[in-house]
């Protein structure tokens, strides 16, 4: 398998142009993201995980995490490089200031999980679901949780995890089981017993970190039915006591690890809380408002998945390059010259291979400019906190269906060796696979766009993102055309449409908003290099992003159809007859 080259000039590229990171700035509170400091974090997070996390990528893949005896363990190479990880101050980028972290940019922090990401993407998970329970602490925790916490989430010495479905619930969190039983007297009062069982845990066990938080929802007695009645639960591996040691291991295993398609390096946990009737979880913000707290992890996670799709692509596309380059086959139809040559030199291998480019550099640009939107709402900016809220379900459903399409392109590039795992380019898509499913289905992901983002605003918000298009674009016809086409679907599953007719032409309106978004973006870009603001880029980047707005653009302006076919033809056929 290649090594992982950091793409650090796009990266640069995209933070400059995408998020805006030069008026990000000039806000106090991230004063200190100034330029020198910008391109040391990408130069320096790039150069660590191609040393650090890509070598273990492989090996990672090939013989995966294991439970042994209650423990789970990783291979040779994973604990030095976390601790490694740790020791260099990675994961406190964008955490608060007064409990250790950086205070930077949300931005800055989605360059560190992408370029950690691209170099091995199971190990990765592990630091994005700490960033994950890190935030939603910082927005739900009582101060002494904070405090007791944060510190060492925030530097990495602990890990977190979320704990949402259950075998019975899957998807419909509101299903759930898990039990909450207040602890009347002795050292625990004021807490709960926790007991139930939660399933596909991600790094839900190991020994890479010092304790595991597990953030975990569950029902108090009494509780309502369905989601109105979860609340949410911080439940230890170890104990803390009130000096911040580590007390006695609280009552909470792992009974097995999932055998999966991809990831393999990644525990994908069952965990059972409270065998033994002794497991102690302490209740984070109100009763029965546990999935509001949650879903501030949550929505921090969608747009880390996301980046997933990026960093997949982006993998996939330089192995892919470097074997079509290498690669001698046949000679280059119509050519005089009858030797063969590489097979980058046939046309449809050079499709595929800017296609490939083309969609991971349009699907960073979307990352970047939905994280510079969330960095303007996190500074009080309402405006570009509602964007960001509509950038969400694009980036995640969108960059991960893209993760997907560019590590196939490269399994087709590498021809019958890609289909044989030596090569690593089936590792690839095997590992792209799990993004569209967790942190909310891409189906999941349509629906919130078309439900409650639609009318966000009172429709406003995406009403004038698809209109900054169609204006800032206007030397752009087939851009333009797209841009129209979305505003117009908009309008009709906003005034016309039944909500089973939004929900069936969901996907494929996810789909075209986030093509029109990410060409917007990449004509920014554009722009900038032909301006001269990235000499690096020059050769590149007017190619890439002409291929996305010739090529790409228009075949996302045929998916009308699909959007406004309403649900009656859906229904035609009966249950039953698809058997």
């Amino acid at each position: 398998m290649l090594d992982y080259t950091p793409p650090t000039q796009d990266q640069l590229l995209a933070i400059r142009v995408n998020a805006g990171i030069a008026e990000l700035a000039q806000a106090e509170k991230f004063a200190a993201a100034e330029e020198d400091l910008v391109e040391a974090i990408v130069e320096g997070v790039g150069q660590f995980a191609a040393g650090e996390f890509a070598p273990l990528n492989r090996i990672g893949d090939l013989e995966g995490a294991k439970l042994e005896n209650g423990v789970v363990r990783l291979p040779d190479g994973f604990k030095q490089a976390y601790d490694a990880y740790v020791e260099q101050g990675w994961n406190a980028i964008a955490s608060p200031e007064e409990f250790g972290g950086q205070g930077l940019p949300f931005t800055l922090a989605c360059n560190v999980l992408e370029n950690l990401g691209s170099a091995n993407m199971a190990f990765n998970l592990l630091p994005m679901l700490s960033v994950g329970a890190i935030d939603a602490l910082e927005h739900h925790g009582s101060d002494g949780q904070k405090a007791k916490y944060l510190p060492d989430l925030v530097s990495g010495k602990w890990s977190g995890t979320m704990n949402l479905t259950e075998p019975q619930a899957g998807s419909d969190v509101g299903a759930l089981r898990a039990t909450a039983t207040p602890i009347e007297d002795g050292e625990h009062a004021g807490k709960y017993l926790i007991q139930g069982q939660k399933i596909y845990i991600t790094w839900g066990e190991h020994e890479l970190a010092e304790n595991i938080v597990h953030l975990v929802l569950a029902r108090l007695p009494d509780a309502p039915e369905g989601s109105r009645g979860i609340s949410l639960f911080i439940v230890p591996k170890y104990h803390v006591n009130a000096d911040g040691t580590l007390g006695p291991k609280n009552d909470l295993r792992c009974v097995s690890l999932e055998h999966k398609l991809g990831i393999n390096a990644s525990p994908t946990c069952v965990m059972s809380y409270g065998d033994n009737g002794e497991c102690v979880g302490e209740l984070v913000g109100a009763e029965n408002r546990g999935l509001m707290a949650m879903f501030t992890m949550m929505n921090n996670a969608r747009i880390n998945v996301g980046n997933q799709g990026v960093q997949i692509a982006e993998r996939a596309t330089q192995q892919a390059i470097a074997y079509a380059t290498d690669r001698v086959q046949s000679a280059r139809a119509g050519s005089p010259d009858k030797n063969p040559v590489a097979i980058i030199e046939h046309p449809d291998v050079r499709r595929m291979l800017l296609r490939m480019k083309a969609l991971t550099e349009a699907s960073r640009a979307l990352l970047y400019y939905c994280a510079g939107q969330v960095d303007r709402g996190n500074l009080g900016d309402e405006t570009a906190k509602a964007r960001g809220e509509v950038l969400v379900p694009l980036i995640k459903a969108w960059g991960t269906d893209i993760g997907i399409e560019v590590a196939s392109l490269g399994i087709q590039i590498h021809g019958g060796m890609g289909f044989v795992e030596e090569t690593g380019a089936a590792q690839h898509w095997r590992d792209s696979r799990i993004a569209p499913i967790y942190e909310g289905t891409n189906g999941i992901q349509a629906a919130d766009l078309v439900t409650r983002k639609l009318g966000l605003e009172g429709g406003e918000a995406m009403l004038s993102l698809l209109s900054d298009i169609a204006s800032e674009c206007a030397d752009e016809p087939t851009l333009v055309a797209l841009a129209q086409d979305c505003l117009a679907i908009a309008e009709w599953m906003r005034d016309e449409a039944s909500l089973d007719d939004k929900l069936a032409g969901s996907v494929p309106f996810c789909t075209m908003v986030a093509v029109a978004v990410a060409g917007w973006q990449m004509a920014r870009q554009a722009k900038v290099v032909a301006e001269g603001g990235a000499p690096a880029l020059a050769q590149t980047k007017p190619v890439t992003s002409r291929f996305f707005l010739d090529r790409i653009v228009p075949e996302a302006s045929g998916l009308k159809s699909g959007a406004t076919g309403g649900a009656a033809l859906l229904y035609e056929l009966p249950s039953s007859a698809f058997a």
